[in-house]
């Protein structure tokens, strides 16, 4: 009987060993996602307009976050709506604000209720955008009735088809002239089908942008100044998030990088890549920037 006993006991000692391990396995693995200290320091909740480099962009400082130890929480909202959720504090940050043009009518109404931590990318451009194949067609002054008369553009409330909107009014040439909203992917879809029967097109561009990779196109010269001159994507935060994670606050502050690196992860991303993996993939070979975001 003592035997039995006795064996009981380390067979179940032996259980609790092993749940042990696998749940210390299982807590490792977490840590890794979490940043690498085995307990998140708290949920940091991303809001984003789903425009390519936006994609781009929030999910490379999301990896970075997770990084420094955050989850982060991804969520892709209409234009306007990106904006009130920051300034209601629905969401804690946004890091795809155009301005001073694009989201100029965004920033009056919801500015002084969240923080400007500044641009996160310089030498941004919006424009009404035809392919180089158009080589009598250099200015939007040139247009006359190319393309059924019609500027194919984005999601309606964008800034840059509010600012296409605002070029047919002040150029004669574009008074009987339209603008077609869609969305982002329409507009890409219609551009490419467009160029491979080589037929004109006019659409509502903007830079940094993987179609300029994909297509050779070329801005036209806006001598009306409608579209104004380059802009720059600034990072918001809610009011207060400063004073609740202070960290990630500076993270954020900290997040800054070129045209070029934002066209790479969004060149993969039209490659079929997974925007996260993609994101991935750009930290990877560039830690030592995001190091420098984290403080390191």
């Amino acid at each position: 009987m003592k035997n039995l006993v006795k064996n009981t006991l380390l067979v179940i000692a032996a259980i609790v060993g092993l749940l042990f391990t696998f749940g210390s396995e299982g807590a490792f693995d977490s840590s890794l996602t979490a940043g690498g200290d085995g307990e998140s320091k708290g949920t940091v909740n991303l809001s984003y307009v789903t425009w390519d480099t936006e994609i781009a962009s929030t999910n490379v400082i999301a990896v970075a976050l997770e990084q420094a130890g955050y989850d982060v929480t991804l969520t892709p909202l209409d234009n306007a709506i990106m904006w009130s959720s920051v300034a209601t504090g629905e969401a804690d940050a946004m890091v795809g604000a155009w301005l001073p043009n694009t989201h100029k009518s965004q920033l009056e109404q919801y500015g002084a209720q969240m923080t400007d931590l500044g641009p996160n990318l310089e030498g941004a451009v919006t424009g009404i955008v035809v392919p180089t194949y158009m080589e009598d067609v250099n200015s939007i002054a040139d247009l006359s009735d190319q393309a059924n008369k019609t500027i194919t553009g984005i999601e309606p409330g964008a800034g840059v088809v509010a600012a296409a909107e605002q070029a047919v009014e002040d150029y004669d040439n574009l008074s009987d002239w339209q603008v077609q909203t869609s969305s982002s992917g329409a507009m890409t879809t219609a551009l490419g089908t467009a160029i491979a029967n080589e037929e004109p097109i006019v659409i509502t561009g903007w830079s940094p942008h993987w179609m300029f990779q994909e297509y050779d196109l070329k801005y036209l010269e806006d001598p009306e100044g409608t579209f104004g001159d380059g802009e720059t994507i600034n990072t918001f935060v809610r009011q207060g998030f400063a004073e609740d994670m202070p960290e990630a606050n500076q993270i954020l502050d900290n997040f800054h990088w070129e045209v070029a690196d934002m066209e790479s992860v969004m060149a993969d991303v039209q490659a079929g890549t997974d925007p996260k993996e993609a994101a991935e993939k750009w930290v990877e070979a560039n830690q030592d920037t995001v190091d420098e975001w984290l403080g390191k």
